[in-house]
């Protein structure tokens, strides 16, 4: 008679594994419909490296495009706003909260018909931007505003890959004109070991090269100089 088998007692008495909690709140991409999401998907890009990193590079290209005014259309709390000023341009930001960014307009993203500024750049909330729960709402309302020249959304590397939705149809038509893949990994929460690596996508509506182009980005390099330090210093 063969003996029978003990693995259905096995798996009950495993039971299911412990959820990692840790990640629930560390990004919006981490896990869309985690119980704690903040509210009104609200992930402050704290540490300047990123946008240091895209005035780096294409600093003269904001300035001239958005005439010495930008569009903070996601302000927050300020983070990329502050530098922005920083580099010595105007900076407008709207936000559908007030979190302390002084003189921000609170008005809805979607209520406006046309940009305040030539140049755009935000941390746009996920929610409204992805394939699953966005079905890329806020890229369409962006792409359809007149007004701007240049548009920088700092986003997950991995979100132009998703197609359902219409994301994928609305990137095969209007695709970015470049994106910048930052080599280390941003922490928006300040927690550590940050789940996904991010890249800027840049919109150029006077842009003639191939698309979409793409380009790397270092938190320091021979380029960059002191620019990325934390202290604001700026490289030659």
């Amino acid at each position: 008679m063969t003996a029978a088998s003990a693995k259905p007692l096995f798996r009950a008495m495993k039971g299911k594994p412990a959820e990692d909690v840790r990640q629930a709140d560390l990004l919006p991409m981490a896990r869309a419909k985690a119980a704690d999401r903040r509210g009104a998907d609200f992930y402050p890009t704290g540490q300047p490296e990123a946008i240091r990193a895209l005035f780096a590079r294409d600093g003269a290209r904001i300035a001239a495009a958005g005439g010495g005014t930008v569009w903070e259309n996601a302000v927050g709390d300020g983070a990329l706003a502050r530098e922005i000023q920083a580099m010595g341009l105007t900076c407008i930001g709207s936000d559908i909260v007030d979190r302390g960014w002084p003189g921000v307009m609170l008005r809805s993203f979607y209520d406006f018909t046309d940009s305040p500024a030539g140049a755009i750049i935000t941390n746009p909330p996920f929610c409204e931007i992805n394939a699953r729960d966005g079905r890329g709402l806020w890229l369409r309302h962006t792409l359809a505003l007149p007004g701007w020249r240049y548009c920088a959304l700092l986003l997950s590397w991995d979100w132009p890959a998703a197609r359902q939705n219409g994301l994928g149809d609305l990137l095969d038509r209007q695709p970015f004109s470049y994106c910048y893949l930052m080599r280390w990994k941003l922490d928006f929460t300040g927690e550590g070991s940050p789940p996904q690596r991010n890249a800027w996508f840049v919109w150029d509506r006077d842009w003639t090269g191939p698309e979409p182009a793409f380009r790397w980005l270092d938190r320091v390099d021979g380029r960059q100089g002191e620019l990325l330090a934390l202290d604001g210093g700026q490289a030659e």
